[in-house]
């Protein structure tokens, strides 16, 4: 199993190189000057000069690659051209919005698609099935940002005098202050270098840092705000992994076995759950190892909407301003967990069967 990783691992490094490649060539193909972006339409050419200078863009772009790539290499992603920050402190801010988010969404869609794949399976053609067909199909077809809308909509505005309003934006209400668990805790830490930037980057995920700390006001407030978020963003995977899971366990419910398995009189919970769902399960999580990617990709529209400060909002400013470290860093990360994502997926293969593993 480790050598299997470690080669995995390896094969990722070229994928990981073309990927860097890739975006830094398709960040200066963006059309507009970063120079204009950031110091307005009306800034003089000597002033553009000035600041390309200063931001290495008056560099051949050969050599600007070569300068980042070799910056990659040692862990520096450079410095936003916009903000004049540390790429690596932005990520620390804002990755955790969208992890959480993204983790909410995954267990949503997780949740409430297969257990509704499995009972679509077991009623075939039933008023059961094609309702929840229809309503796989309308959550595929309804747009990320539409979706979003008529859910602030509907519980802000609609239901604000009810016991079900939620919040439309944001990730804590305004006034409330998450305490760092290494504060909380009484850690003495020096606040320079990877060790504090990793402390701030668990501390920036609000609800666990909020459940250790046991701070239950800005748990539940932070808890609050994710869930129109989520769901907005959970519907298409919970769709595509409804459909999957309801394809799956049709498949393995006409094999042979599981006639055998009913006709020595098991109980048909058991026929389910021990021979059917389990040998259904490669091909689901499969799916939802895919459907990581389509959240993560349809959270630059939902933290938009709903104005989170997360990975995919700064994303798009990013491209806005043409601010081409932050691009080029984000989406080397983004690359990175799909790759981590799958590795994770092609590991449970080994424990969901053993055949796989002996292989």
């Amino acid at each position: 199993m480790g050598r299997y990783i470690i080669r995995r691992s390896l094969a990722a490094i070229p994928v990981l190189i073309g990927i860097l490649i890739v975006t830094f060539a398709m960040a200066r193909m963006i059309p507009g000057d970063p120079c204009r972006a950031i110091l307005g339409e009306k800034a003089t050419v000597e002033a553009c000069e000035r600041f390309n200078a200063e931001k290495g863009l008056d560099k051949p772009i050969p050599v600007q690659l070569g300068i980042y790539m070799r910056d990659v290499a040692t862990g520096d992603l450079g410095d936003s051209i916009r903000f004049n920050r540390s790429v690596v402190e932005i990520l620390v801010e804002r990755l955790p919005t969208t992890i959480e988010l993204g983790l909410i969404a995954t267990f949503l869609a997780v949740a409430i698609g297969i257990p509704a794949g499995v009972i679509s399976a077991m009623r075939r053609n039933s008023a059961v099935d094609v309702g929840t067909m229809v309503g796989a199909n309308i959550g595929v077809s309804v747009p990320v940002f539409w979706l979003g809308l008529m859910l602030a909509y509907v519980f802000a505005l609609l239901l604000k005098d009810t016991p079900f309003w939620l919040p439309p934006t944001g990730r804590l209400t305004a006034g409330l202050t998450p305490v760092p668990f290494y504060e909380v805790y009484g850690w003495a830490v020096n606040e320079e270098g990877a060790s504090f930037r990793l402390l701030q980057f668990i501390s920036n995920f609000y609800i666990f840092n909020a459940l250790i700390t046991g701070d239950f006001v800005v748990f539940g407030d932070a808890v609050k705000h994710m869930i129109l978020p989520a769901l907005a963003l959970c519907t298409i995977p919970l769709a595509i992994v409804a459909r999957m899971t309801r394809s799956s366990m049709l498949e393995i419910l006409g094999n042979d076995y599981v006639r055998t398995a009913r006709a020595k009189g098991l109980q048909e919970r058991k026929v389910i759950g021990s021979h059917a769902f389990r040998n259904a399960l490669l091909p689901i999580v499969t799916i939802v190892g895919l459907q990581l990617g389509t959240i993560f990709g349809g959270a630059v529209l939902t933290e938009t909407v709903f104005g989170l400060a997360g990975v995919g909002r700064m994303l798009f400013e990013a491209i806005t301003a043409r601010d081409f470290p932050v691009i080029q860093g984000f989406t080397l990360v983004i690359a990175l967990g799909y790759v981590v994502v799958n590795l994770l997926v092609d590991l449970s293969y080994g424990f969901i069967d053993p055949r796989i593993k002996l292989n």
